[in-house]
């Protein structure tokens, strides 16, 4: 049995969707069931259940607002994984959670292997990464997986904002001095899952391949879409907010595809096909 954590995201909704297809069975959670940041309260809710497997997808998400809410977003994103990897020591259960490009400065200009060395520039950035290191030090038997710009149908995403944005406005400015790359949410399910079958625990880098920066993912999106407005370029700069971001971001991916013999599709690609589940939903 799996427990999944967070299921009502962009991430577990696609987990549910792979689950379903192939026939796993799971219990699937979000706060109003299970609060992963109480304990006692998982310990609770675990027993008798013969679980094996943890998928926490849950997170405080919101950049800018964990500046000012530090304690809400170490609260999700730190204490509650490592809540969750003790309970999977002591039930000898198999640990995924996930972490983000965010825990890196952005001061390469090449891909970020797993083996670089973090240096957040925000809270949101450092609550990942002493997640993460809470993590590993707390249970061999984990996974922490970063990923970056996630998009998904199950949540609003910057894909959503920017269809929303285009019915409203015949012109757009889009920065394009963050580069990293968009991440389907299905395909990071998918090979998530595959890892786990493998069972090679550790940290690991999943982001579909390619490399664009915002504005190049706006319109790509536009262009799909056929808007017909103006879009143009922007500075992160010019819009003061409250978190820094790194310039550059993007993560290698080769060290989960040499392991699972298979690549990540392109961003692009994964674009598309996203859009067709978005208008067919």
């Amino acid at each position: 049995m799996i427990l999944l954590t967070g299921a009502n995201g962009q991430l577990g909704t696609d987990f549910k969707k792979i689950f379903d297809k192939i026939g796993i069975k799971y219990i699937a959670t979000d706060y109003t069931e299970l609060d992963i940041t109480n304990k006692l309260a998982i310990e609770k809710f675990v027993k008798g259940k013969e679980i094996e497997i943890i998928i926490n997808c849950a997170a405080y998400n919101d950049v800018d607002k964990a500046e000012v809410e530090k304690d809400k977003a170490y609260t999700l994103n730190c204490y509650a994984p490592q809540n969750l990897a003790k309970i999977a020591r002591q039930i000898d259960a198999v640990f995924l959670t996930y972490s983000t490009d965010f825990v890196f400065d952005g001061k390469k200009d090449i891909p970020y292997t797993e083996k670089d060395i973090p240096n957040p520039l925000s809270v949101y950035g450092m609550s990942k990464y002493d997640g993460e290191k809470a993590v590993l030090d707390t249970y061999e038997k984990s996974f922490v997986i970063r990923t970056s710009w996630v998009f998904g149908i199950g949540n609003n995403n910057f894909n959503t904002q920017v269809i929303n944005w285009s019915k409203s406005k015949n012109e757009l400015n889009i920065v394009d001095d963050q580069v990293s790359v968009p991440t389907y949410s299905y395909d990071l399910a998918q090979f998530s899952w595959e890892l786990i079958k493998i069972n090679k625990f550790g940290l690991y880098h999943i982001s579909n391949n390619g490399i664009a920066s915002k504005y190049d993912q706006a319109k790509y999106v536009l262009d799909k879409i056929g808007w017909k407005g103006k879009l143009g370029r922007a500075k992160t700069a010019d819009f003061n907010l409250p978190a820094k971001r790194a310039k550059y971001s993007k993560l290698d991916s080769k060290k989960v595809e040499k392991i699972i013999g298979k690549n990540i599709p392109t961003w692009q690609n994964a674009i598309d096909r996203y859009l067709v589940e978005l208008y067919n939903k």
